[in-house]
């Protein structure tokens, strides 16, 4: 446990009379707050550049219904998925909690929260030894409603209208690669036994050795004659007509009692799914294989494309959603994309929802591999995986700051305006939590020092170029033992053993405790940075410019250029143990500046250098005067 949190409290105020920690008391001077945070968050009404996200998994946030646990579903936790001891099970979260909670959302400062999948799920897969339910939201069977573990249709209303009403916009997690595992097939199944096995057992089975025109390879009989198979130029109604069968790589089939459990009903058609036995996602069986066992969709089939643009566009107008975090984005054709993005940014906008989000889960930290989503797949964002990398490569595991001047530099190959808007995280609920990386790789690190780098991690990601997304919890000293379900634990007082036991950061409390503390020294020293991201256009709009990246040190100095072009603010990241004093180059016309956060002294030297002074594990932030001010 933390059992020293009043010295740690002591430590950072103690640091701020010698550092001028400003962060803690931002300046209210309004000539120093180029428009004022308030009426910029008044309503929703702004591009997604001036964002500040919070992700959150509605299960795992409040339970504020808890008749609805178990989904309205007879039977015990196998038939349900209600579990609230285990980690892999419905814990009892649901909407109506996250509706309550609303207020605290909005008091860390964020303007936005992407929500992860609410559809109806399939409550439990898996047989012995790796059963688990859909808690999570990415087993879905019904795409037209909410899942009844989180409530209803109306409380989905309910939670929209209420963060609108709150200034905040909602982002709501989507599928289209892949429904709940309904499918099975008779080459590994016995449907006769029920028997079922497990979810990796049907080695996937490549289009050359099993065409689709043929059953059990190039030999077999000959089924959908006619079919010119999928590529960007038979992706037509016409071909896809002569797909009939869908019997050319394994037997597909579907249990009787779930027949037709998927709506809408066309997603019950075999032939719109691949049917080629589990991805190992490489080459291209991560396009075409089944996801974890999950089905696989056809998504180059016309009928996928128009069903999957209608289904969301449905979910925009009902419940006026202001943006998609779109899953699984790299397992679809690009194709699918090419039409599906540009249908829905045109619904929305006819909705009256015209800085609709749509950002892509593109689970790779080569930015060149994400960039290429932004032009050949026409996203107009993606999950900046690579940030994510060079943080916890250069503050977990101690390499130099350059990989920061790498990841800025490959900015020019994205299409234009889309690296300012790529959302950056440092820990999510697939990777896990930040604190869970430094505990996992250097056990003996001291909590104050635990603190102070998840502090600067935080940092790094909120005054740098991109939107950030704040992982729930993570305000709260949450530390996670891996990735996964592992770091999935309840805002609200928990019941799962592997997650009571976490030593979590700068508290005494655990998970067995309810997590909404709004004076933690993490969710107070968010707080403050978010505030001074919302304060400043430079911190959310301006374009960066690395001024200094060491190739051996820790030393990171980045200026965010005003949108006007008549000024700069310089924030200074030190990711080393000991404090560093360094002259940096900064524009010719920056003659003064003023401090918003740390020790920023107020002159230029004569030579044009600006000396700097940072504390260990600490940042400073310092805004020059106008460009065009008159000596």
């Amino acid at each position: 446990m933390f059992l020293n949190l009043r010295f740690l409290i002591a430590l950072v105020l103690a640091s701020c009379v010698v550092t001028s920690c400003s962060y803690l008391n931002l300046p209210s001077n309004n000539k120093m707050v180029d428009k004022p945070a308030e009426e910029l968050y008044a309503s929703v009404n702004r591009p997604a550049i001036d964002e500040i996200v919070y992700f959150v998994i509605p299960d795992r946030f409040e339970n504020g219904d808890t008749s609805n646990d178990k989904g309205g579903i007879e039977g015990n936790w196998r038939d349900h998925g209600f579990k609230p001891d285990d980690r892999g099970f419905y814990l009892g979260g649901d909407l109506k909690g996250l509706t309550n909670r609303l207020d605290y959302i909005k008091d860390l400062g964020v303007t936005a929260i992407w929500l992860g999948p609410v559809f109806q799920n399939k409550a439990v897969q898996g047989g012995d030894g790796w059963m688990s339910s859909g808690y999570h939201g990415y087993w879905i069977t019904d795409f037209t409603s909410v899942d009844a573990h989180l409530g209803t249709n109306d409380d989905m209303k309910e939670f929209v209208d209420t963060a609108h009403s709150l200034g905040m916009k909602v982002y709501l997690d989507i599928i289209t690669n892949h429904t709940a595992d309904v499918i099975l097939y008779r080459e590994c199944d016995d449907p006769d036994l029920k028997i079922w096995k497990d979810k990796y057992s049907c080695p996937y089975r490549y289009k050359g050795e099993y065409p689709w025109t043929t059953v059990g390879g190039p030999d077999g009989k000959s089924i959908n004659q006619g079919f010119m198979g999928d590529a960007p130029e038979f992706q037509t109604e016409e071909n896809f007509a002569k797909l009939t069968n869908p019997n050319y790589a394994y037997t597909p089939f579907v249990p009787e009692d779930e027949r037709d459990i998927k709506k809408p009903e066309w997603l019950n058609d075999l032939t719109l799914y691949h049917n080629r036995g589990h991805t190992t996602f490489v080459g291209e069986n991560s396009l075409y294989g089944d996801f974890g066992g999950l089905d696989d969709l056809m998504t180059e089939h016309p009928r996928v494309v128009k069903g999957f643009i209608d289904i969301y566009k449905d979910w925009i107008s009902e419940y006026r959603i202001d943006g998609f975090r779109i899953d699984t984005a790299r397992h679809v054709n690009d194709e699918f994309w090419q039409e599906f993005v540009p249908a829905i940014l045109k619904h929305a906008k006819s909705e009256g929802i015209p800085h609709f989000h749509i950002f892509g889960e593109v689970a790779n930290g080569d930015p060149a591999y994400l960039a290429s989503y932004t032009k050949e797949a026409k996203f107009p964002s993606v999950l900046d995986f690579a940030f994510r990398y060079a943080v916890r490569d250069v503050i977990v595991d101690g390499e130099p700051t350059k990989r920061f001047a790498d990841i800025y530099r490959a900015d020019s190959i994205y299409v234009d305006g889309a690296p300012k808007i790529l959302p950056t995280f440092i820990g999510n609920h697939d990777d896990g939590r930040f604190a869970g990386f430094l505990r996992i790789e250097h056990p003996n690190m001291s909590d104050e020092e635990i603190f102070k780098r998840v502090r600067l991690a935080h940092a790094l990601m909120i005054l740098s170029r991109g939107v950030p997304v704040i992982y729930y919890g993570a305000e709260q000293g949450f530390v996670s033992d891996g990735n996964d379900k592992k770091a999935r634990e309840t805002m609200f007082p928990s019941l799962v053993p592997d997650y009571n036991d976490n030593d979590l950061i700068a508290t005494d409390l655990t998970t067995a405790d309810s997590n909404f503390d709004r004076s933690h020294p993490l969710f107070r020293a968010f707080q403050e940075m978010i505030q001074l991201r919302r304060n400043y256009s430079a911190l959310r709009r301006g374009d960066t410019v690395v001024r200094l990246a060491e190739h051996e040190g820790g030393l990171l100095a980045v200026s965010r250029i005003e949108p006007d072009q008549q000024g700069e603010i310089l924030v200074v990241f030190n990711t080393q143990n000991e404090a560093r004093e360094i002259n940096i180059e900064v524009d010719a016309r920056s003659k003064r500046f003023e401090e918003l956060s740390g020790n920023c002294k107020p002159r230029v030297t004569s030579t044009g250098s600006y000396s700097v002074s940072v504390p260990a594990l600490d940042f400073i932030t310092c805004r020059s005067a106008s460009w065009t001010e008159i000596e």
